[in-house]
């Protein structure tokens, strides 16, 4: 099934996972408050654009058995988050900071030169994922609301994208129990973890939150090995030990410095 396929019915799927949540909730009105805002809206259209990218990249990337490049991604998401801080928010860092910052740049140019190529899917994935993050935290829109707003503005598209592939011969629903199954799941499964994390934003400390961020990527790191059979080359291995020495040091000096 191609990787748009999947995407049109993750975000079917998505959506109705979150209209069953306005529902149970009774938060409908705030749906119908945030359309009769243009720059909400527009704002959220860009995210939807970042978003509908990202899982697309990454949908992508897994089909073709590149595990070990989506861990890279979401490794190197924190760090981007850092610097979209810097140049857009215009926040300082503090030395060690930025020296983890070079040493995870240190690390791609690593892989780029050892390997002949940028490992473009997974700077895709960091950056849009930190696009998108940068915009909903501009936007005073609650997780559940933006969300619906978002997986709807894709509906479209995904279901004139289906229509055409049912027009074409292409199977519904994958054309077997068991992968209907699995794409009927992809809803919940993309729309709660998106939640949770918001939530979760508001009640725990920043470094604890940070802490989190990296036990996604870890899983795809140890299913890619462990599971799928990849192995990484020297240069990735180089990249991955940049990657994750950037990490301590910027979570050692954010812990020293939440200490004081």
């Amino acid at each position: 099934m191609p990787p748009t396929e999947v995407l049109a019915y993750r975000v079917i799927w998505s959506l109705l996972t979150v209209m069953i949540m306005l529902t149970w909730t009774g938060r409908w009105g705030e749906v119908l408050v945030l359309l009769a805002s243009g720059r909400r809206l527009a704002v959220l259209a860009a995210s939807t654009a970042c978003i509908s990218v990202n899982w697309l990249v990454f949908i992508r990337v897994v089909g073709e058995g590149n595990v070990l490049e989506a861990s890279m991604g979401y490794f190197l998401n924190p760090l981007v988050n850092v610097a979209l801080g810097v140049v857009v928010l215009g926040e300082r860092l503090r030395p060690l900071q930025w020296v983890a910052v070079g040493l995870a740049l240190a690390g791609i140019v690593e892989l780029a030169i050892g390997t002949g190529t940028a490992p473009w899917a997974a700077l895709t994935l960091a950056g849009t994922f930190g696009v998108y993050g940068l915009l909903r935290k501009k936007l005073p829109v609650a997780p559940l609301t933006g969300l619906a707003v978002e997986t709807g503005l894709m509906l479209p598209l995904a279901v004139a994208y289906l229509s055409w592939r049912v027009a074409e011969g292409a199977p519904l629903l994958g054309g077997s129990p068991e992968l209907g199954a699995a794409l009927l799941a992809s809803g919940p499964v993309t729309a709660l973890p998106l939640l949770w994390f918001a939530a979760a934003a508001s009640r725990l400390r920043y470094a604890t939150l940070g802490f989190f961020q990296y036990l996604a990527p870890t899983g795809h790191f140890l299913l890619a090995v462990l599971v799928y059979g990849e192995s990484p080359g020297p240069a990735h291995l180089i990249t991955f030990g940049c990657i994750w020495a950037a990490i301590g040091l910027y979570l050692a000096d954010s812990w020293r410095h939440s200490r004081r």
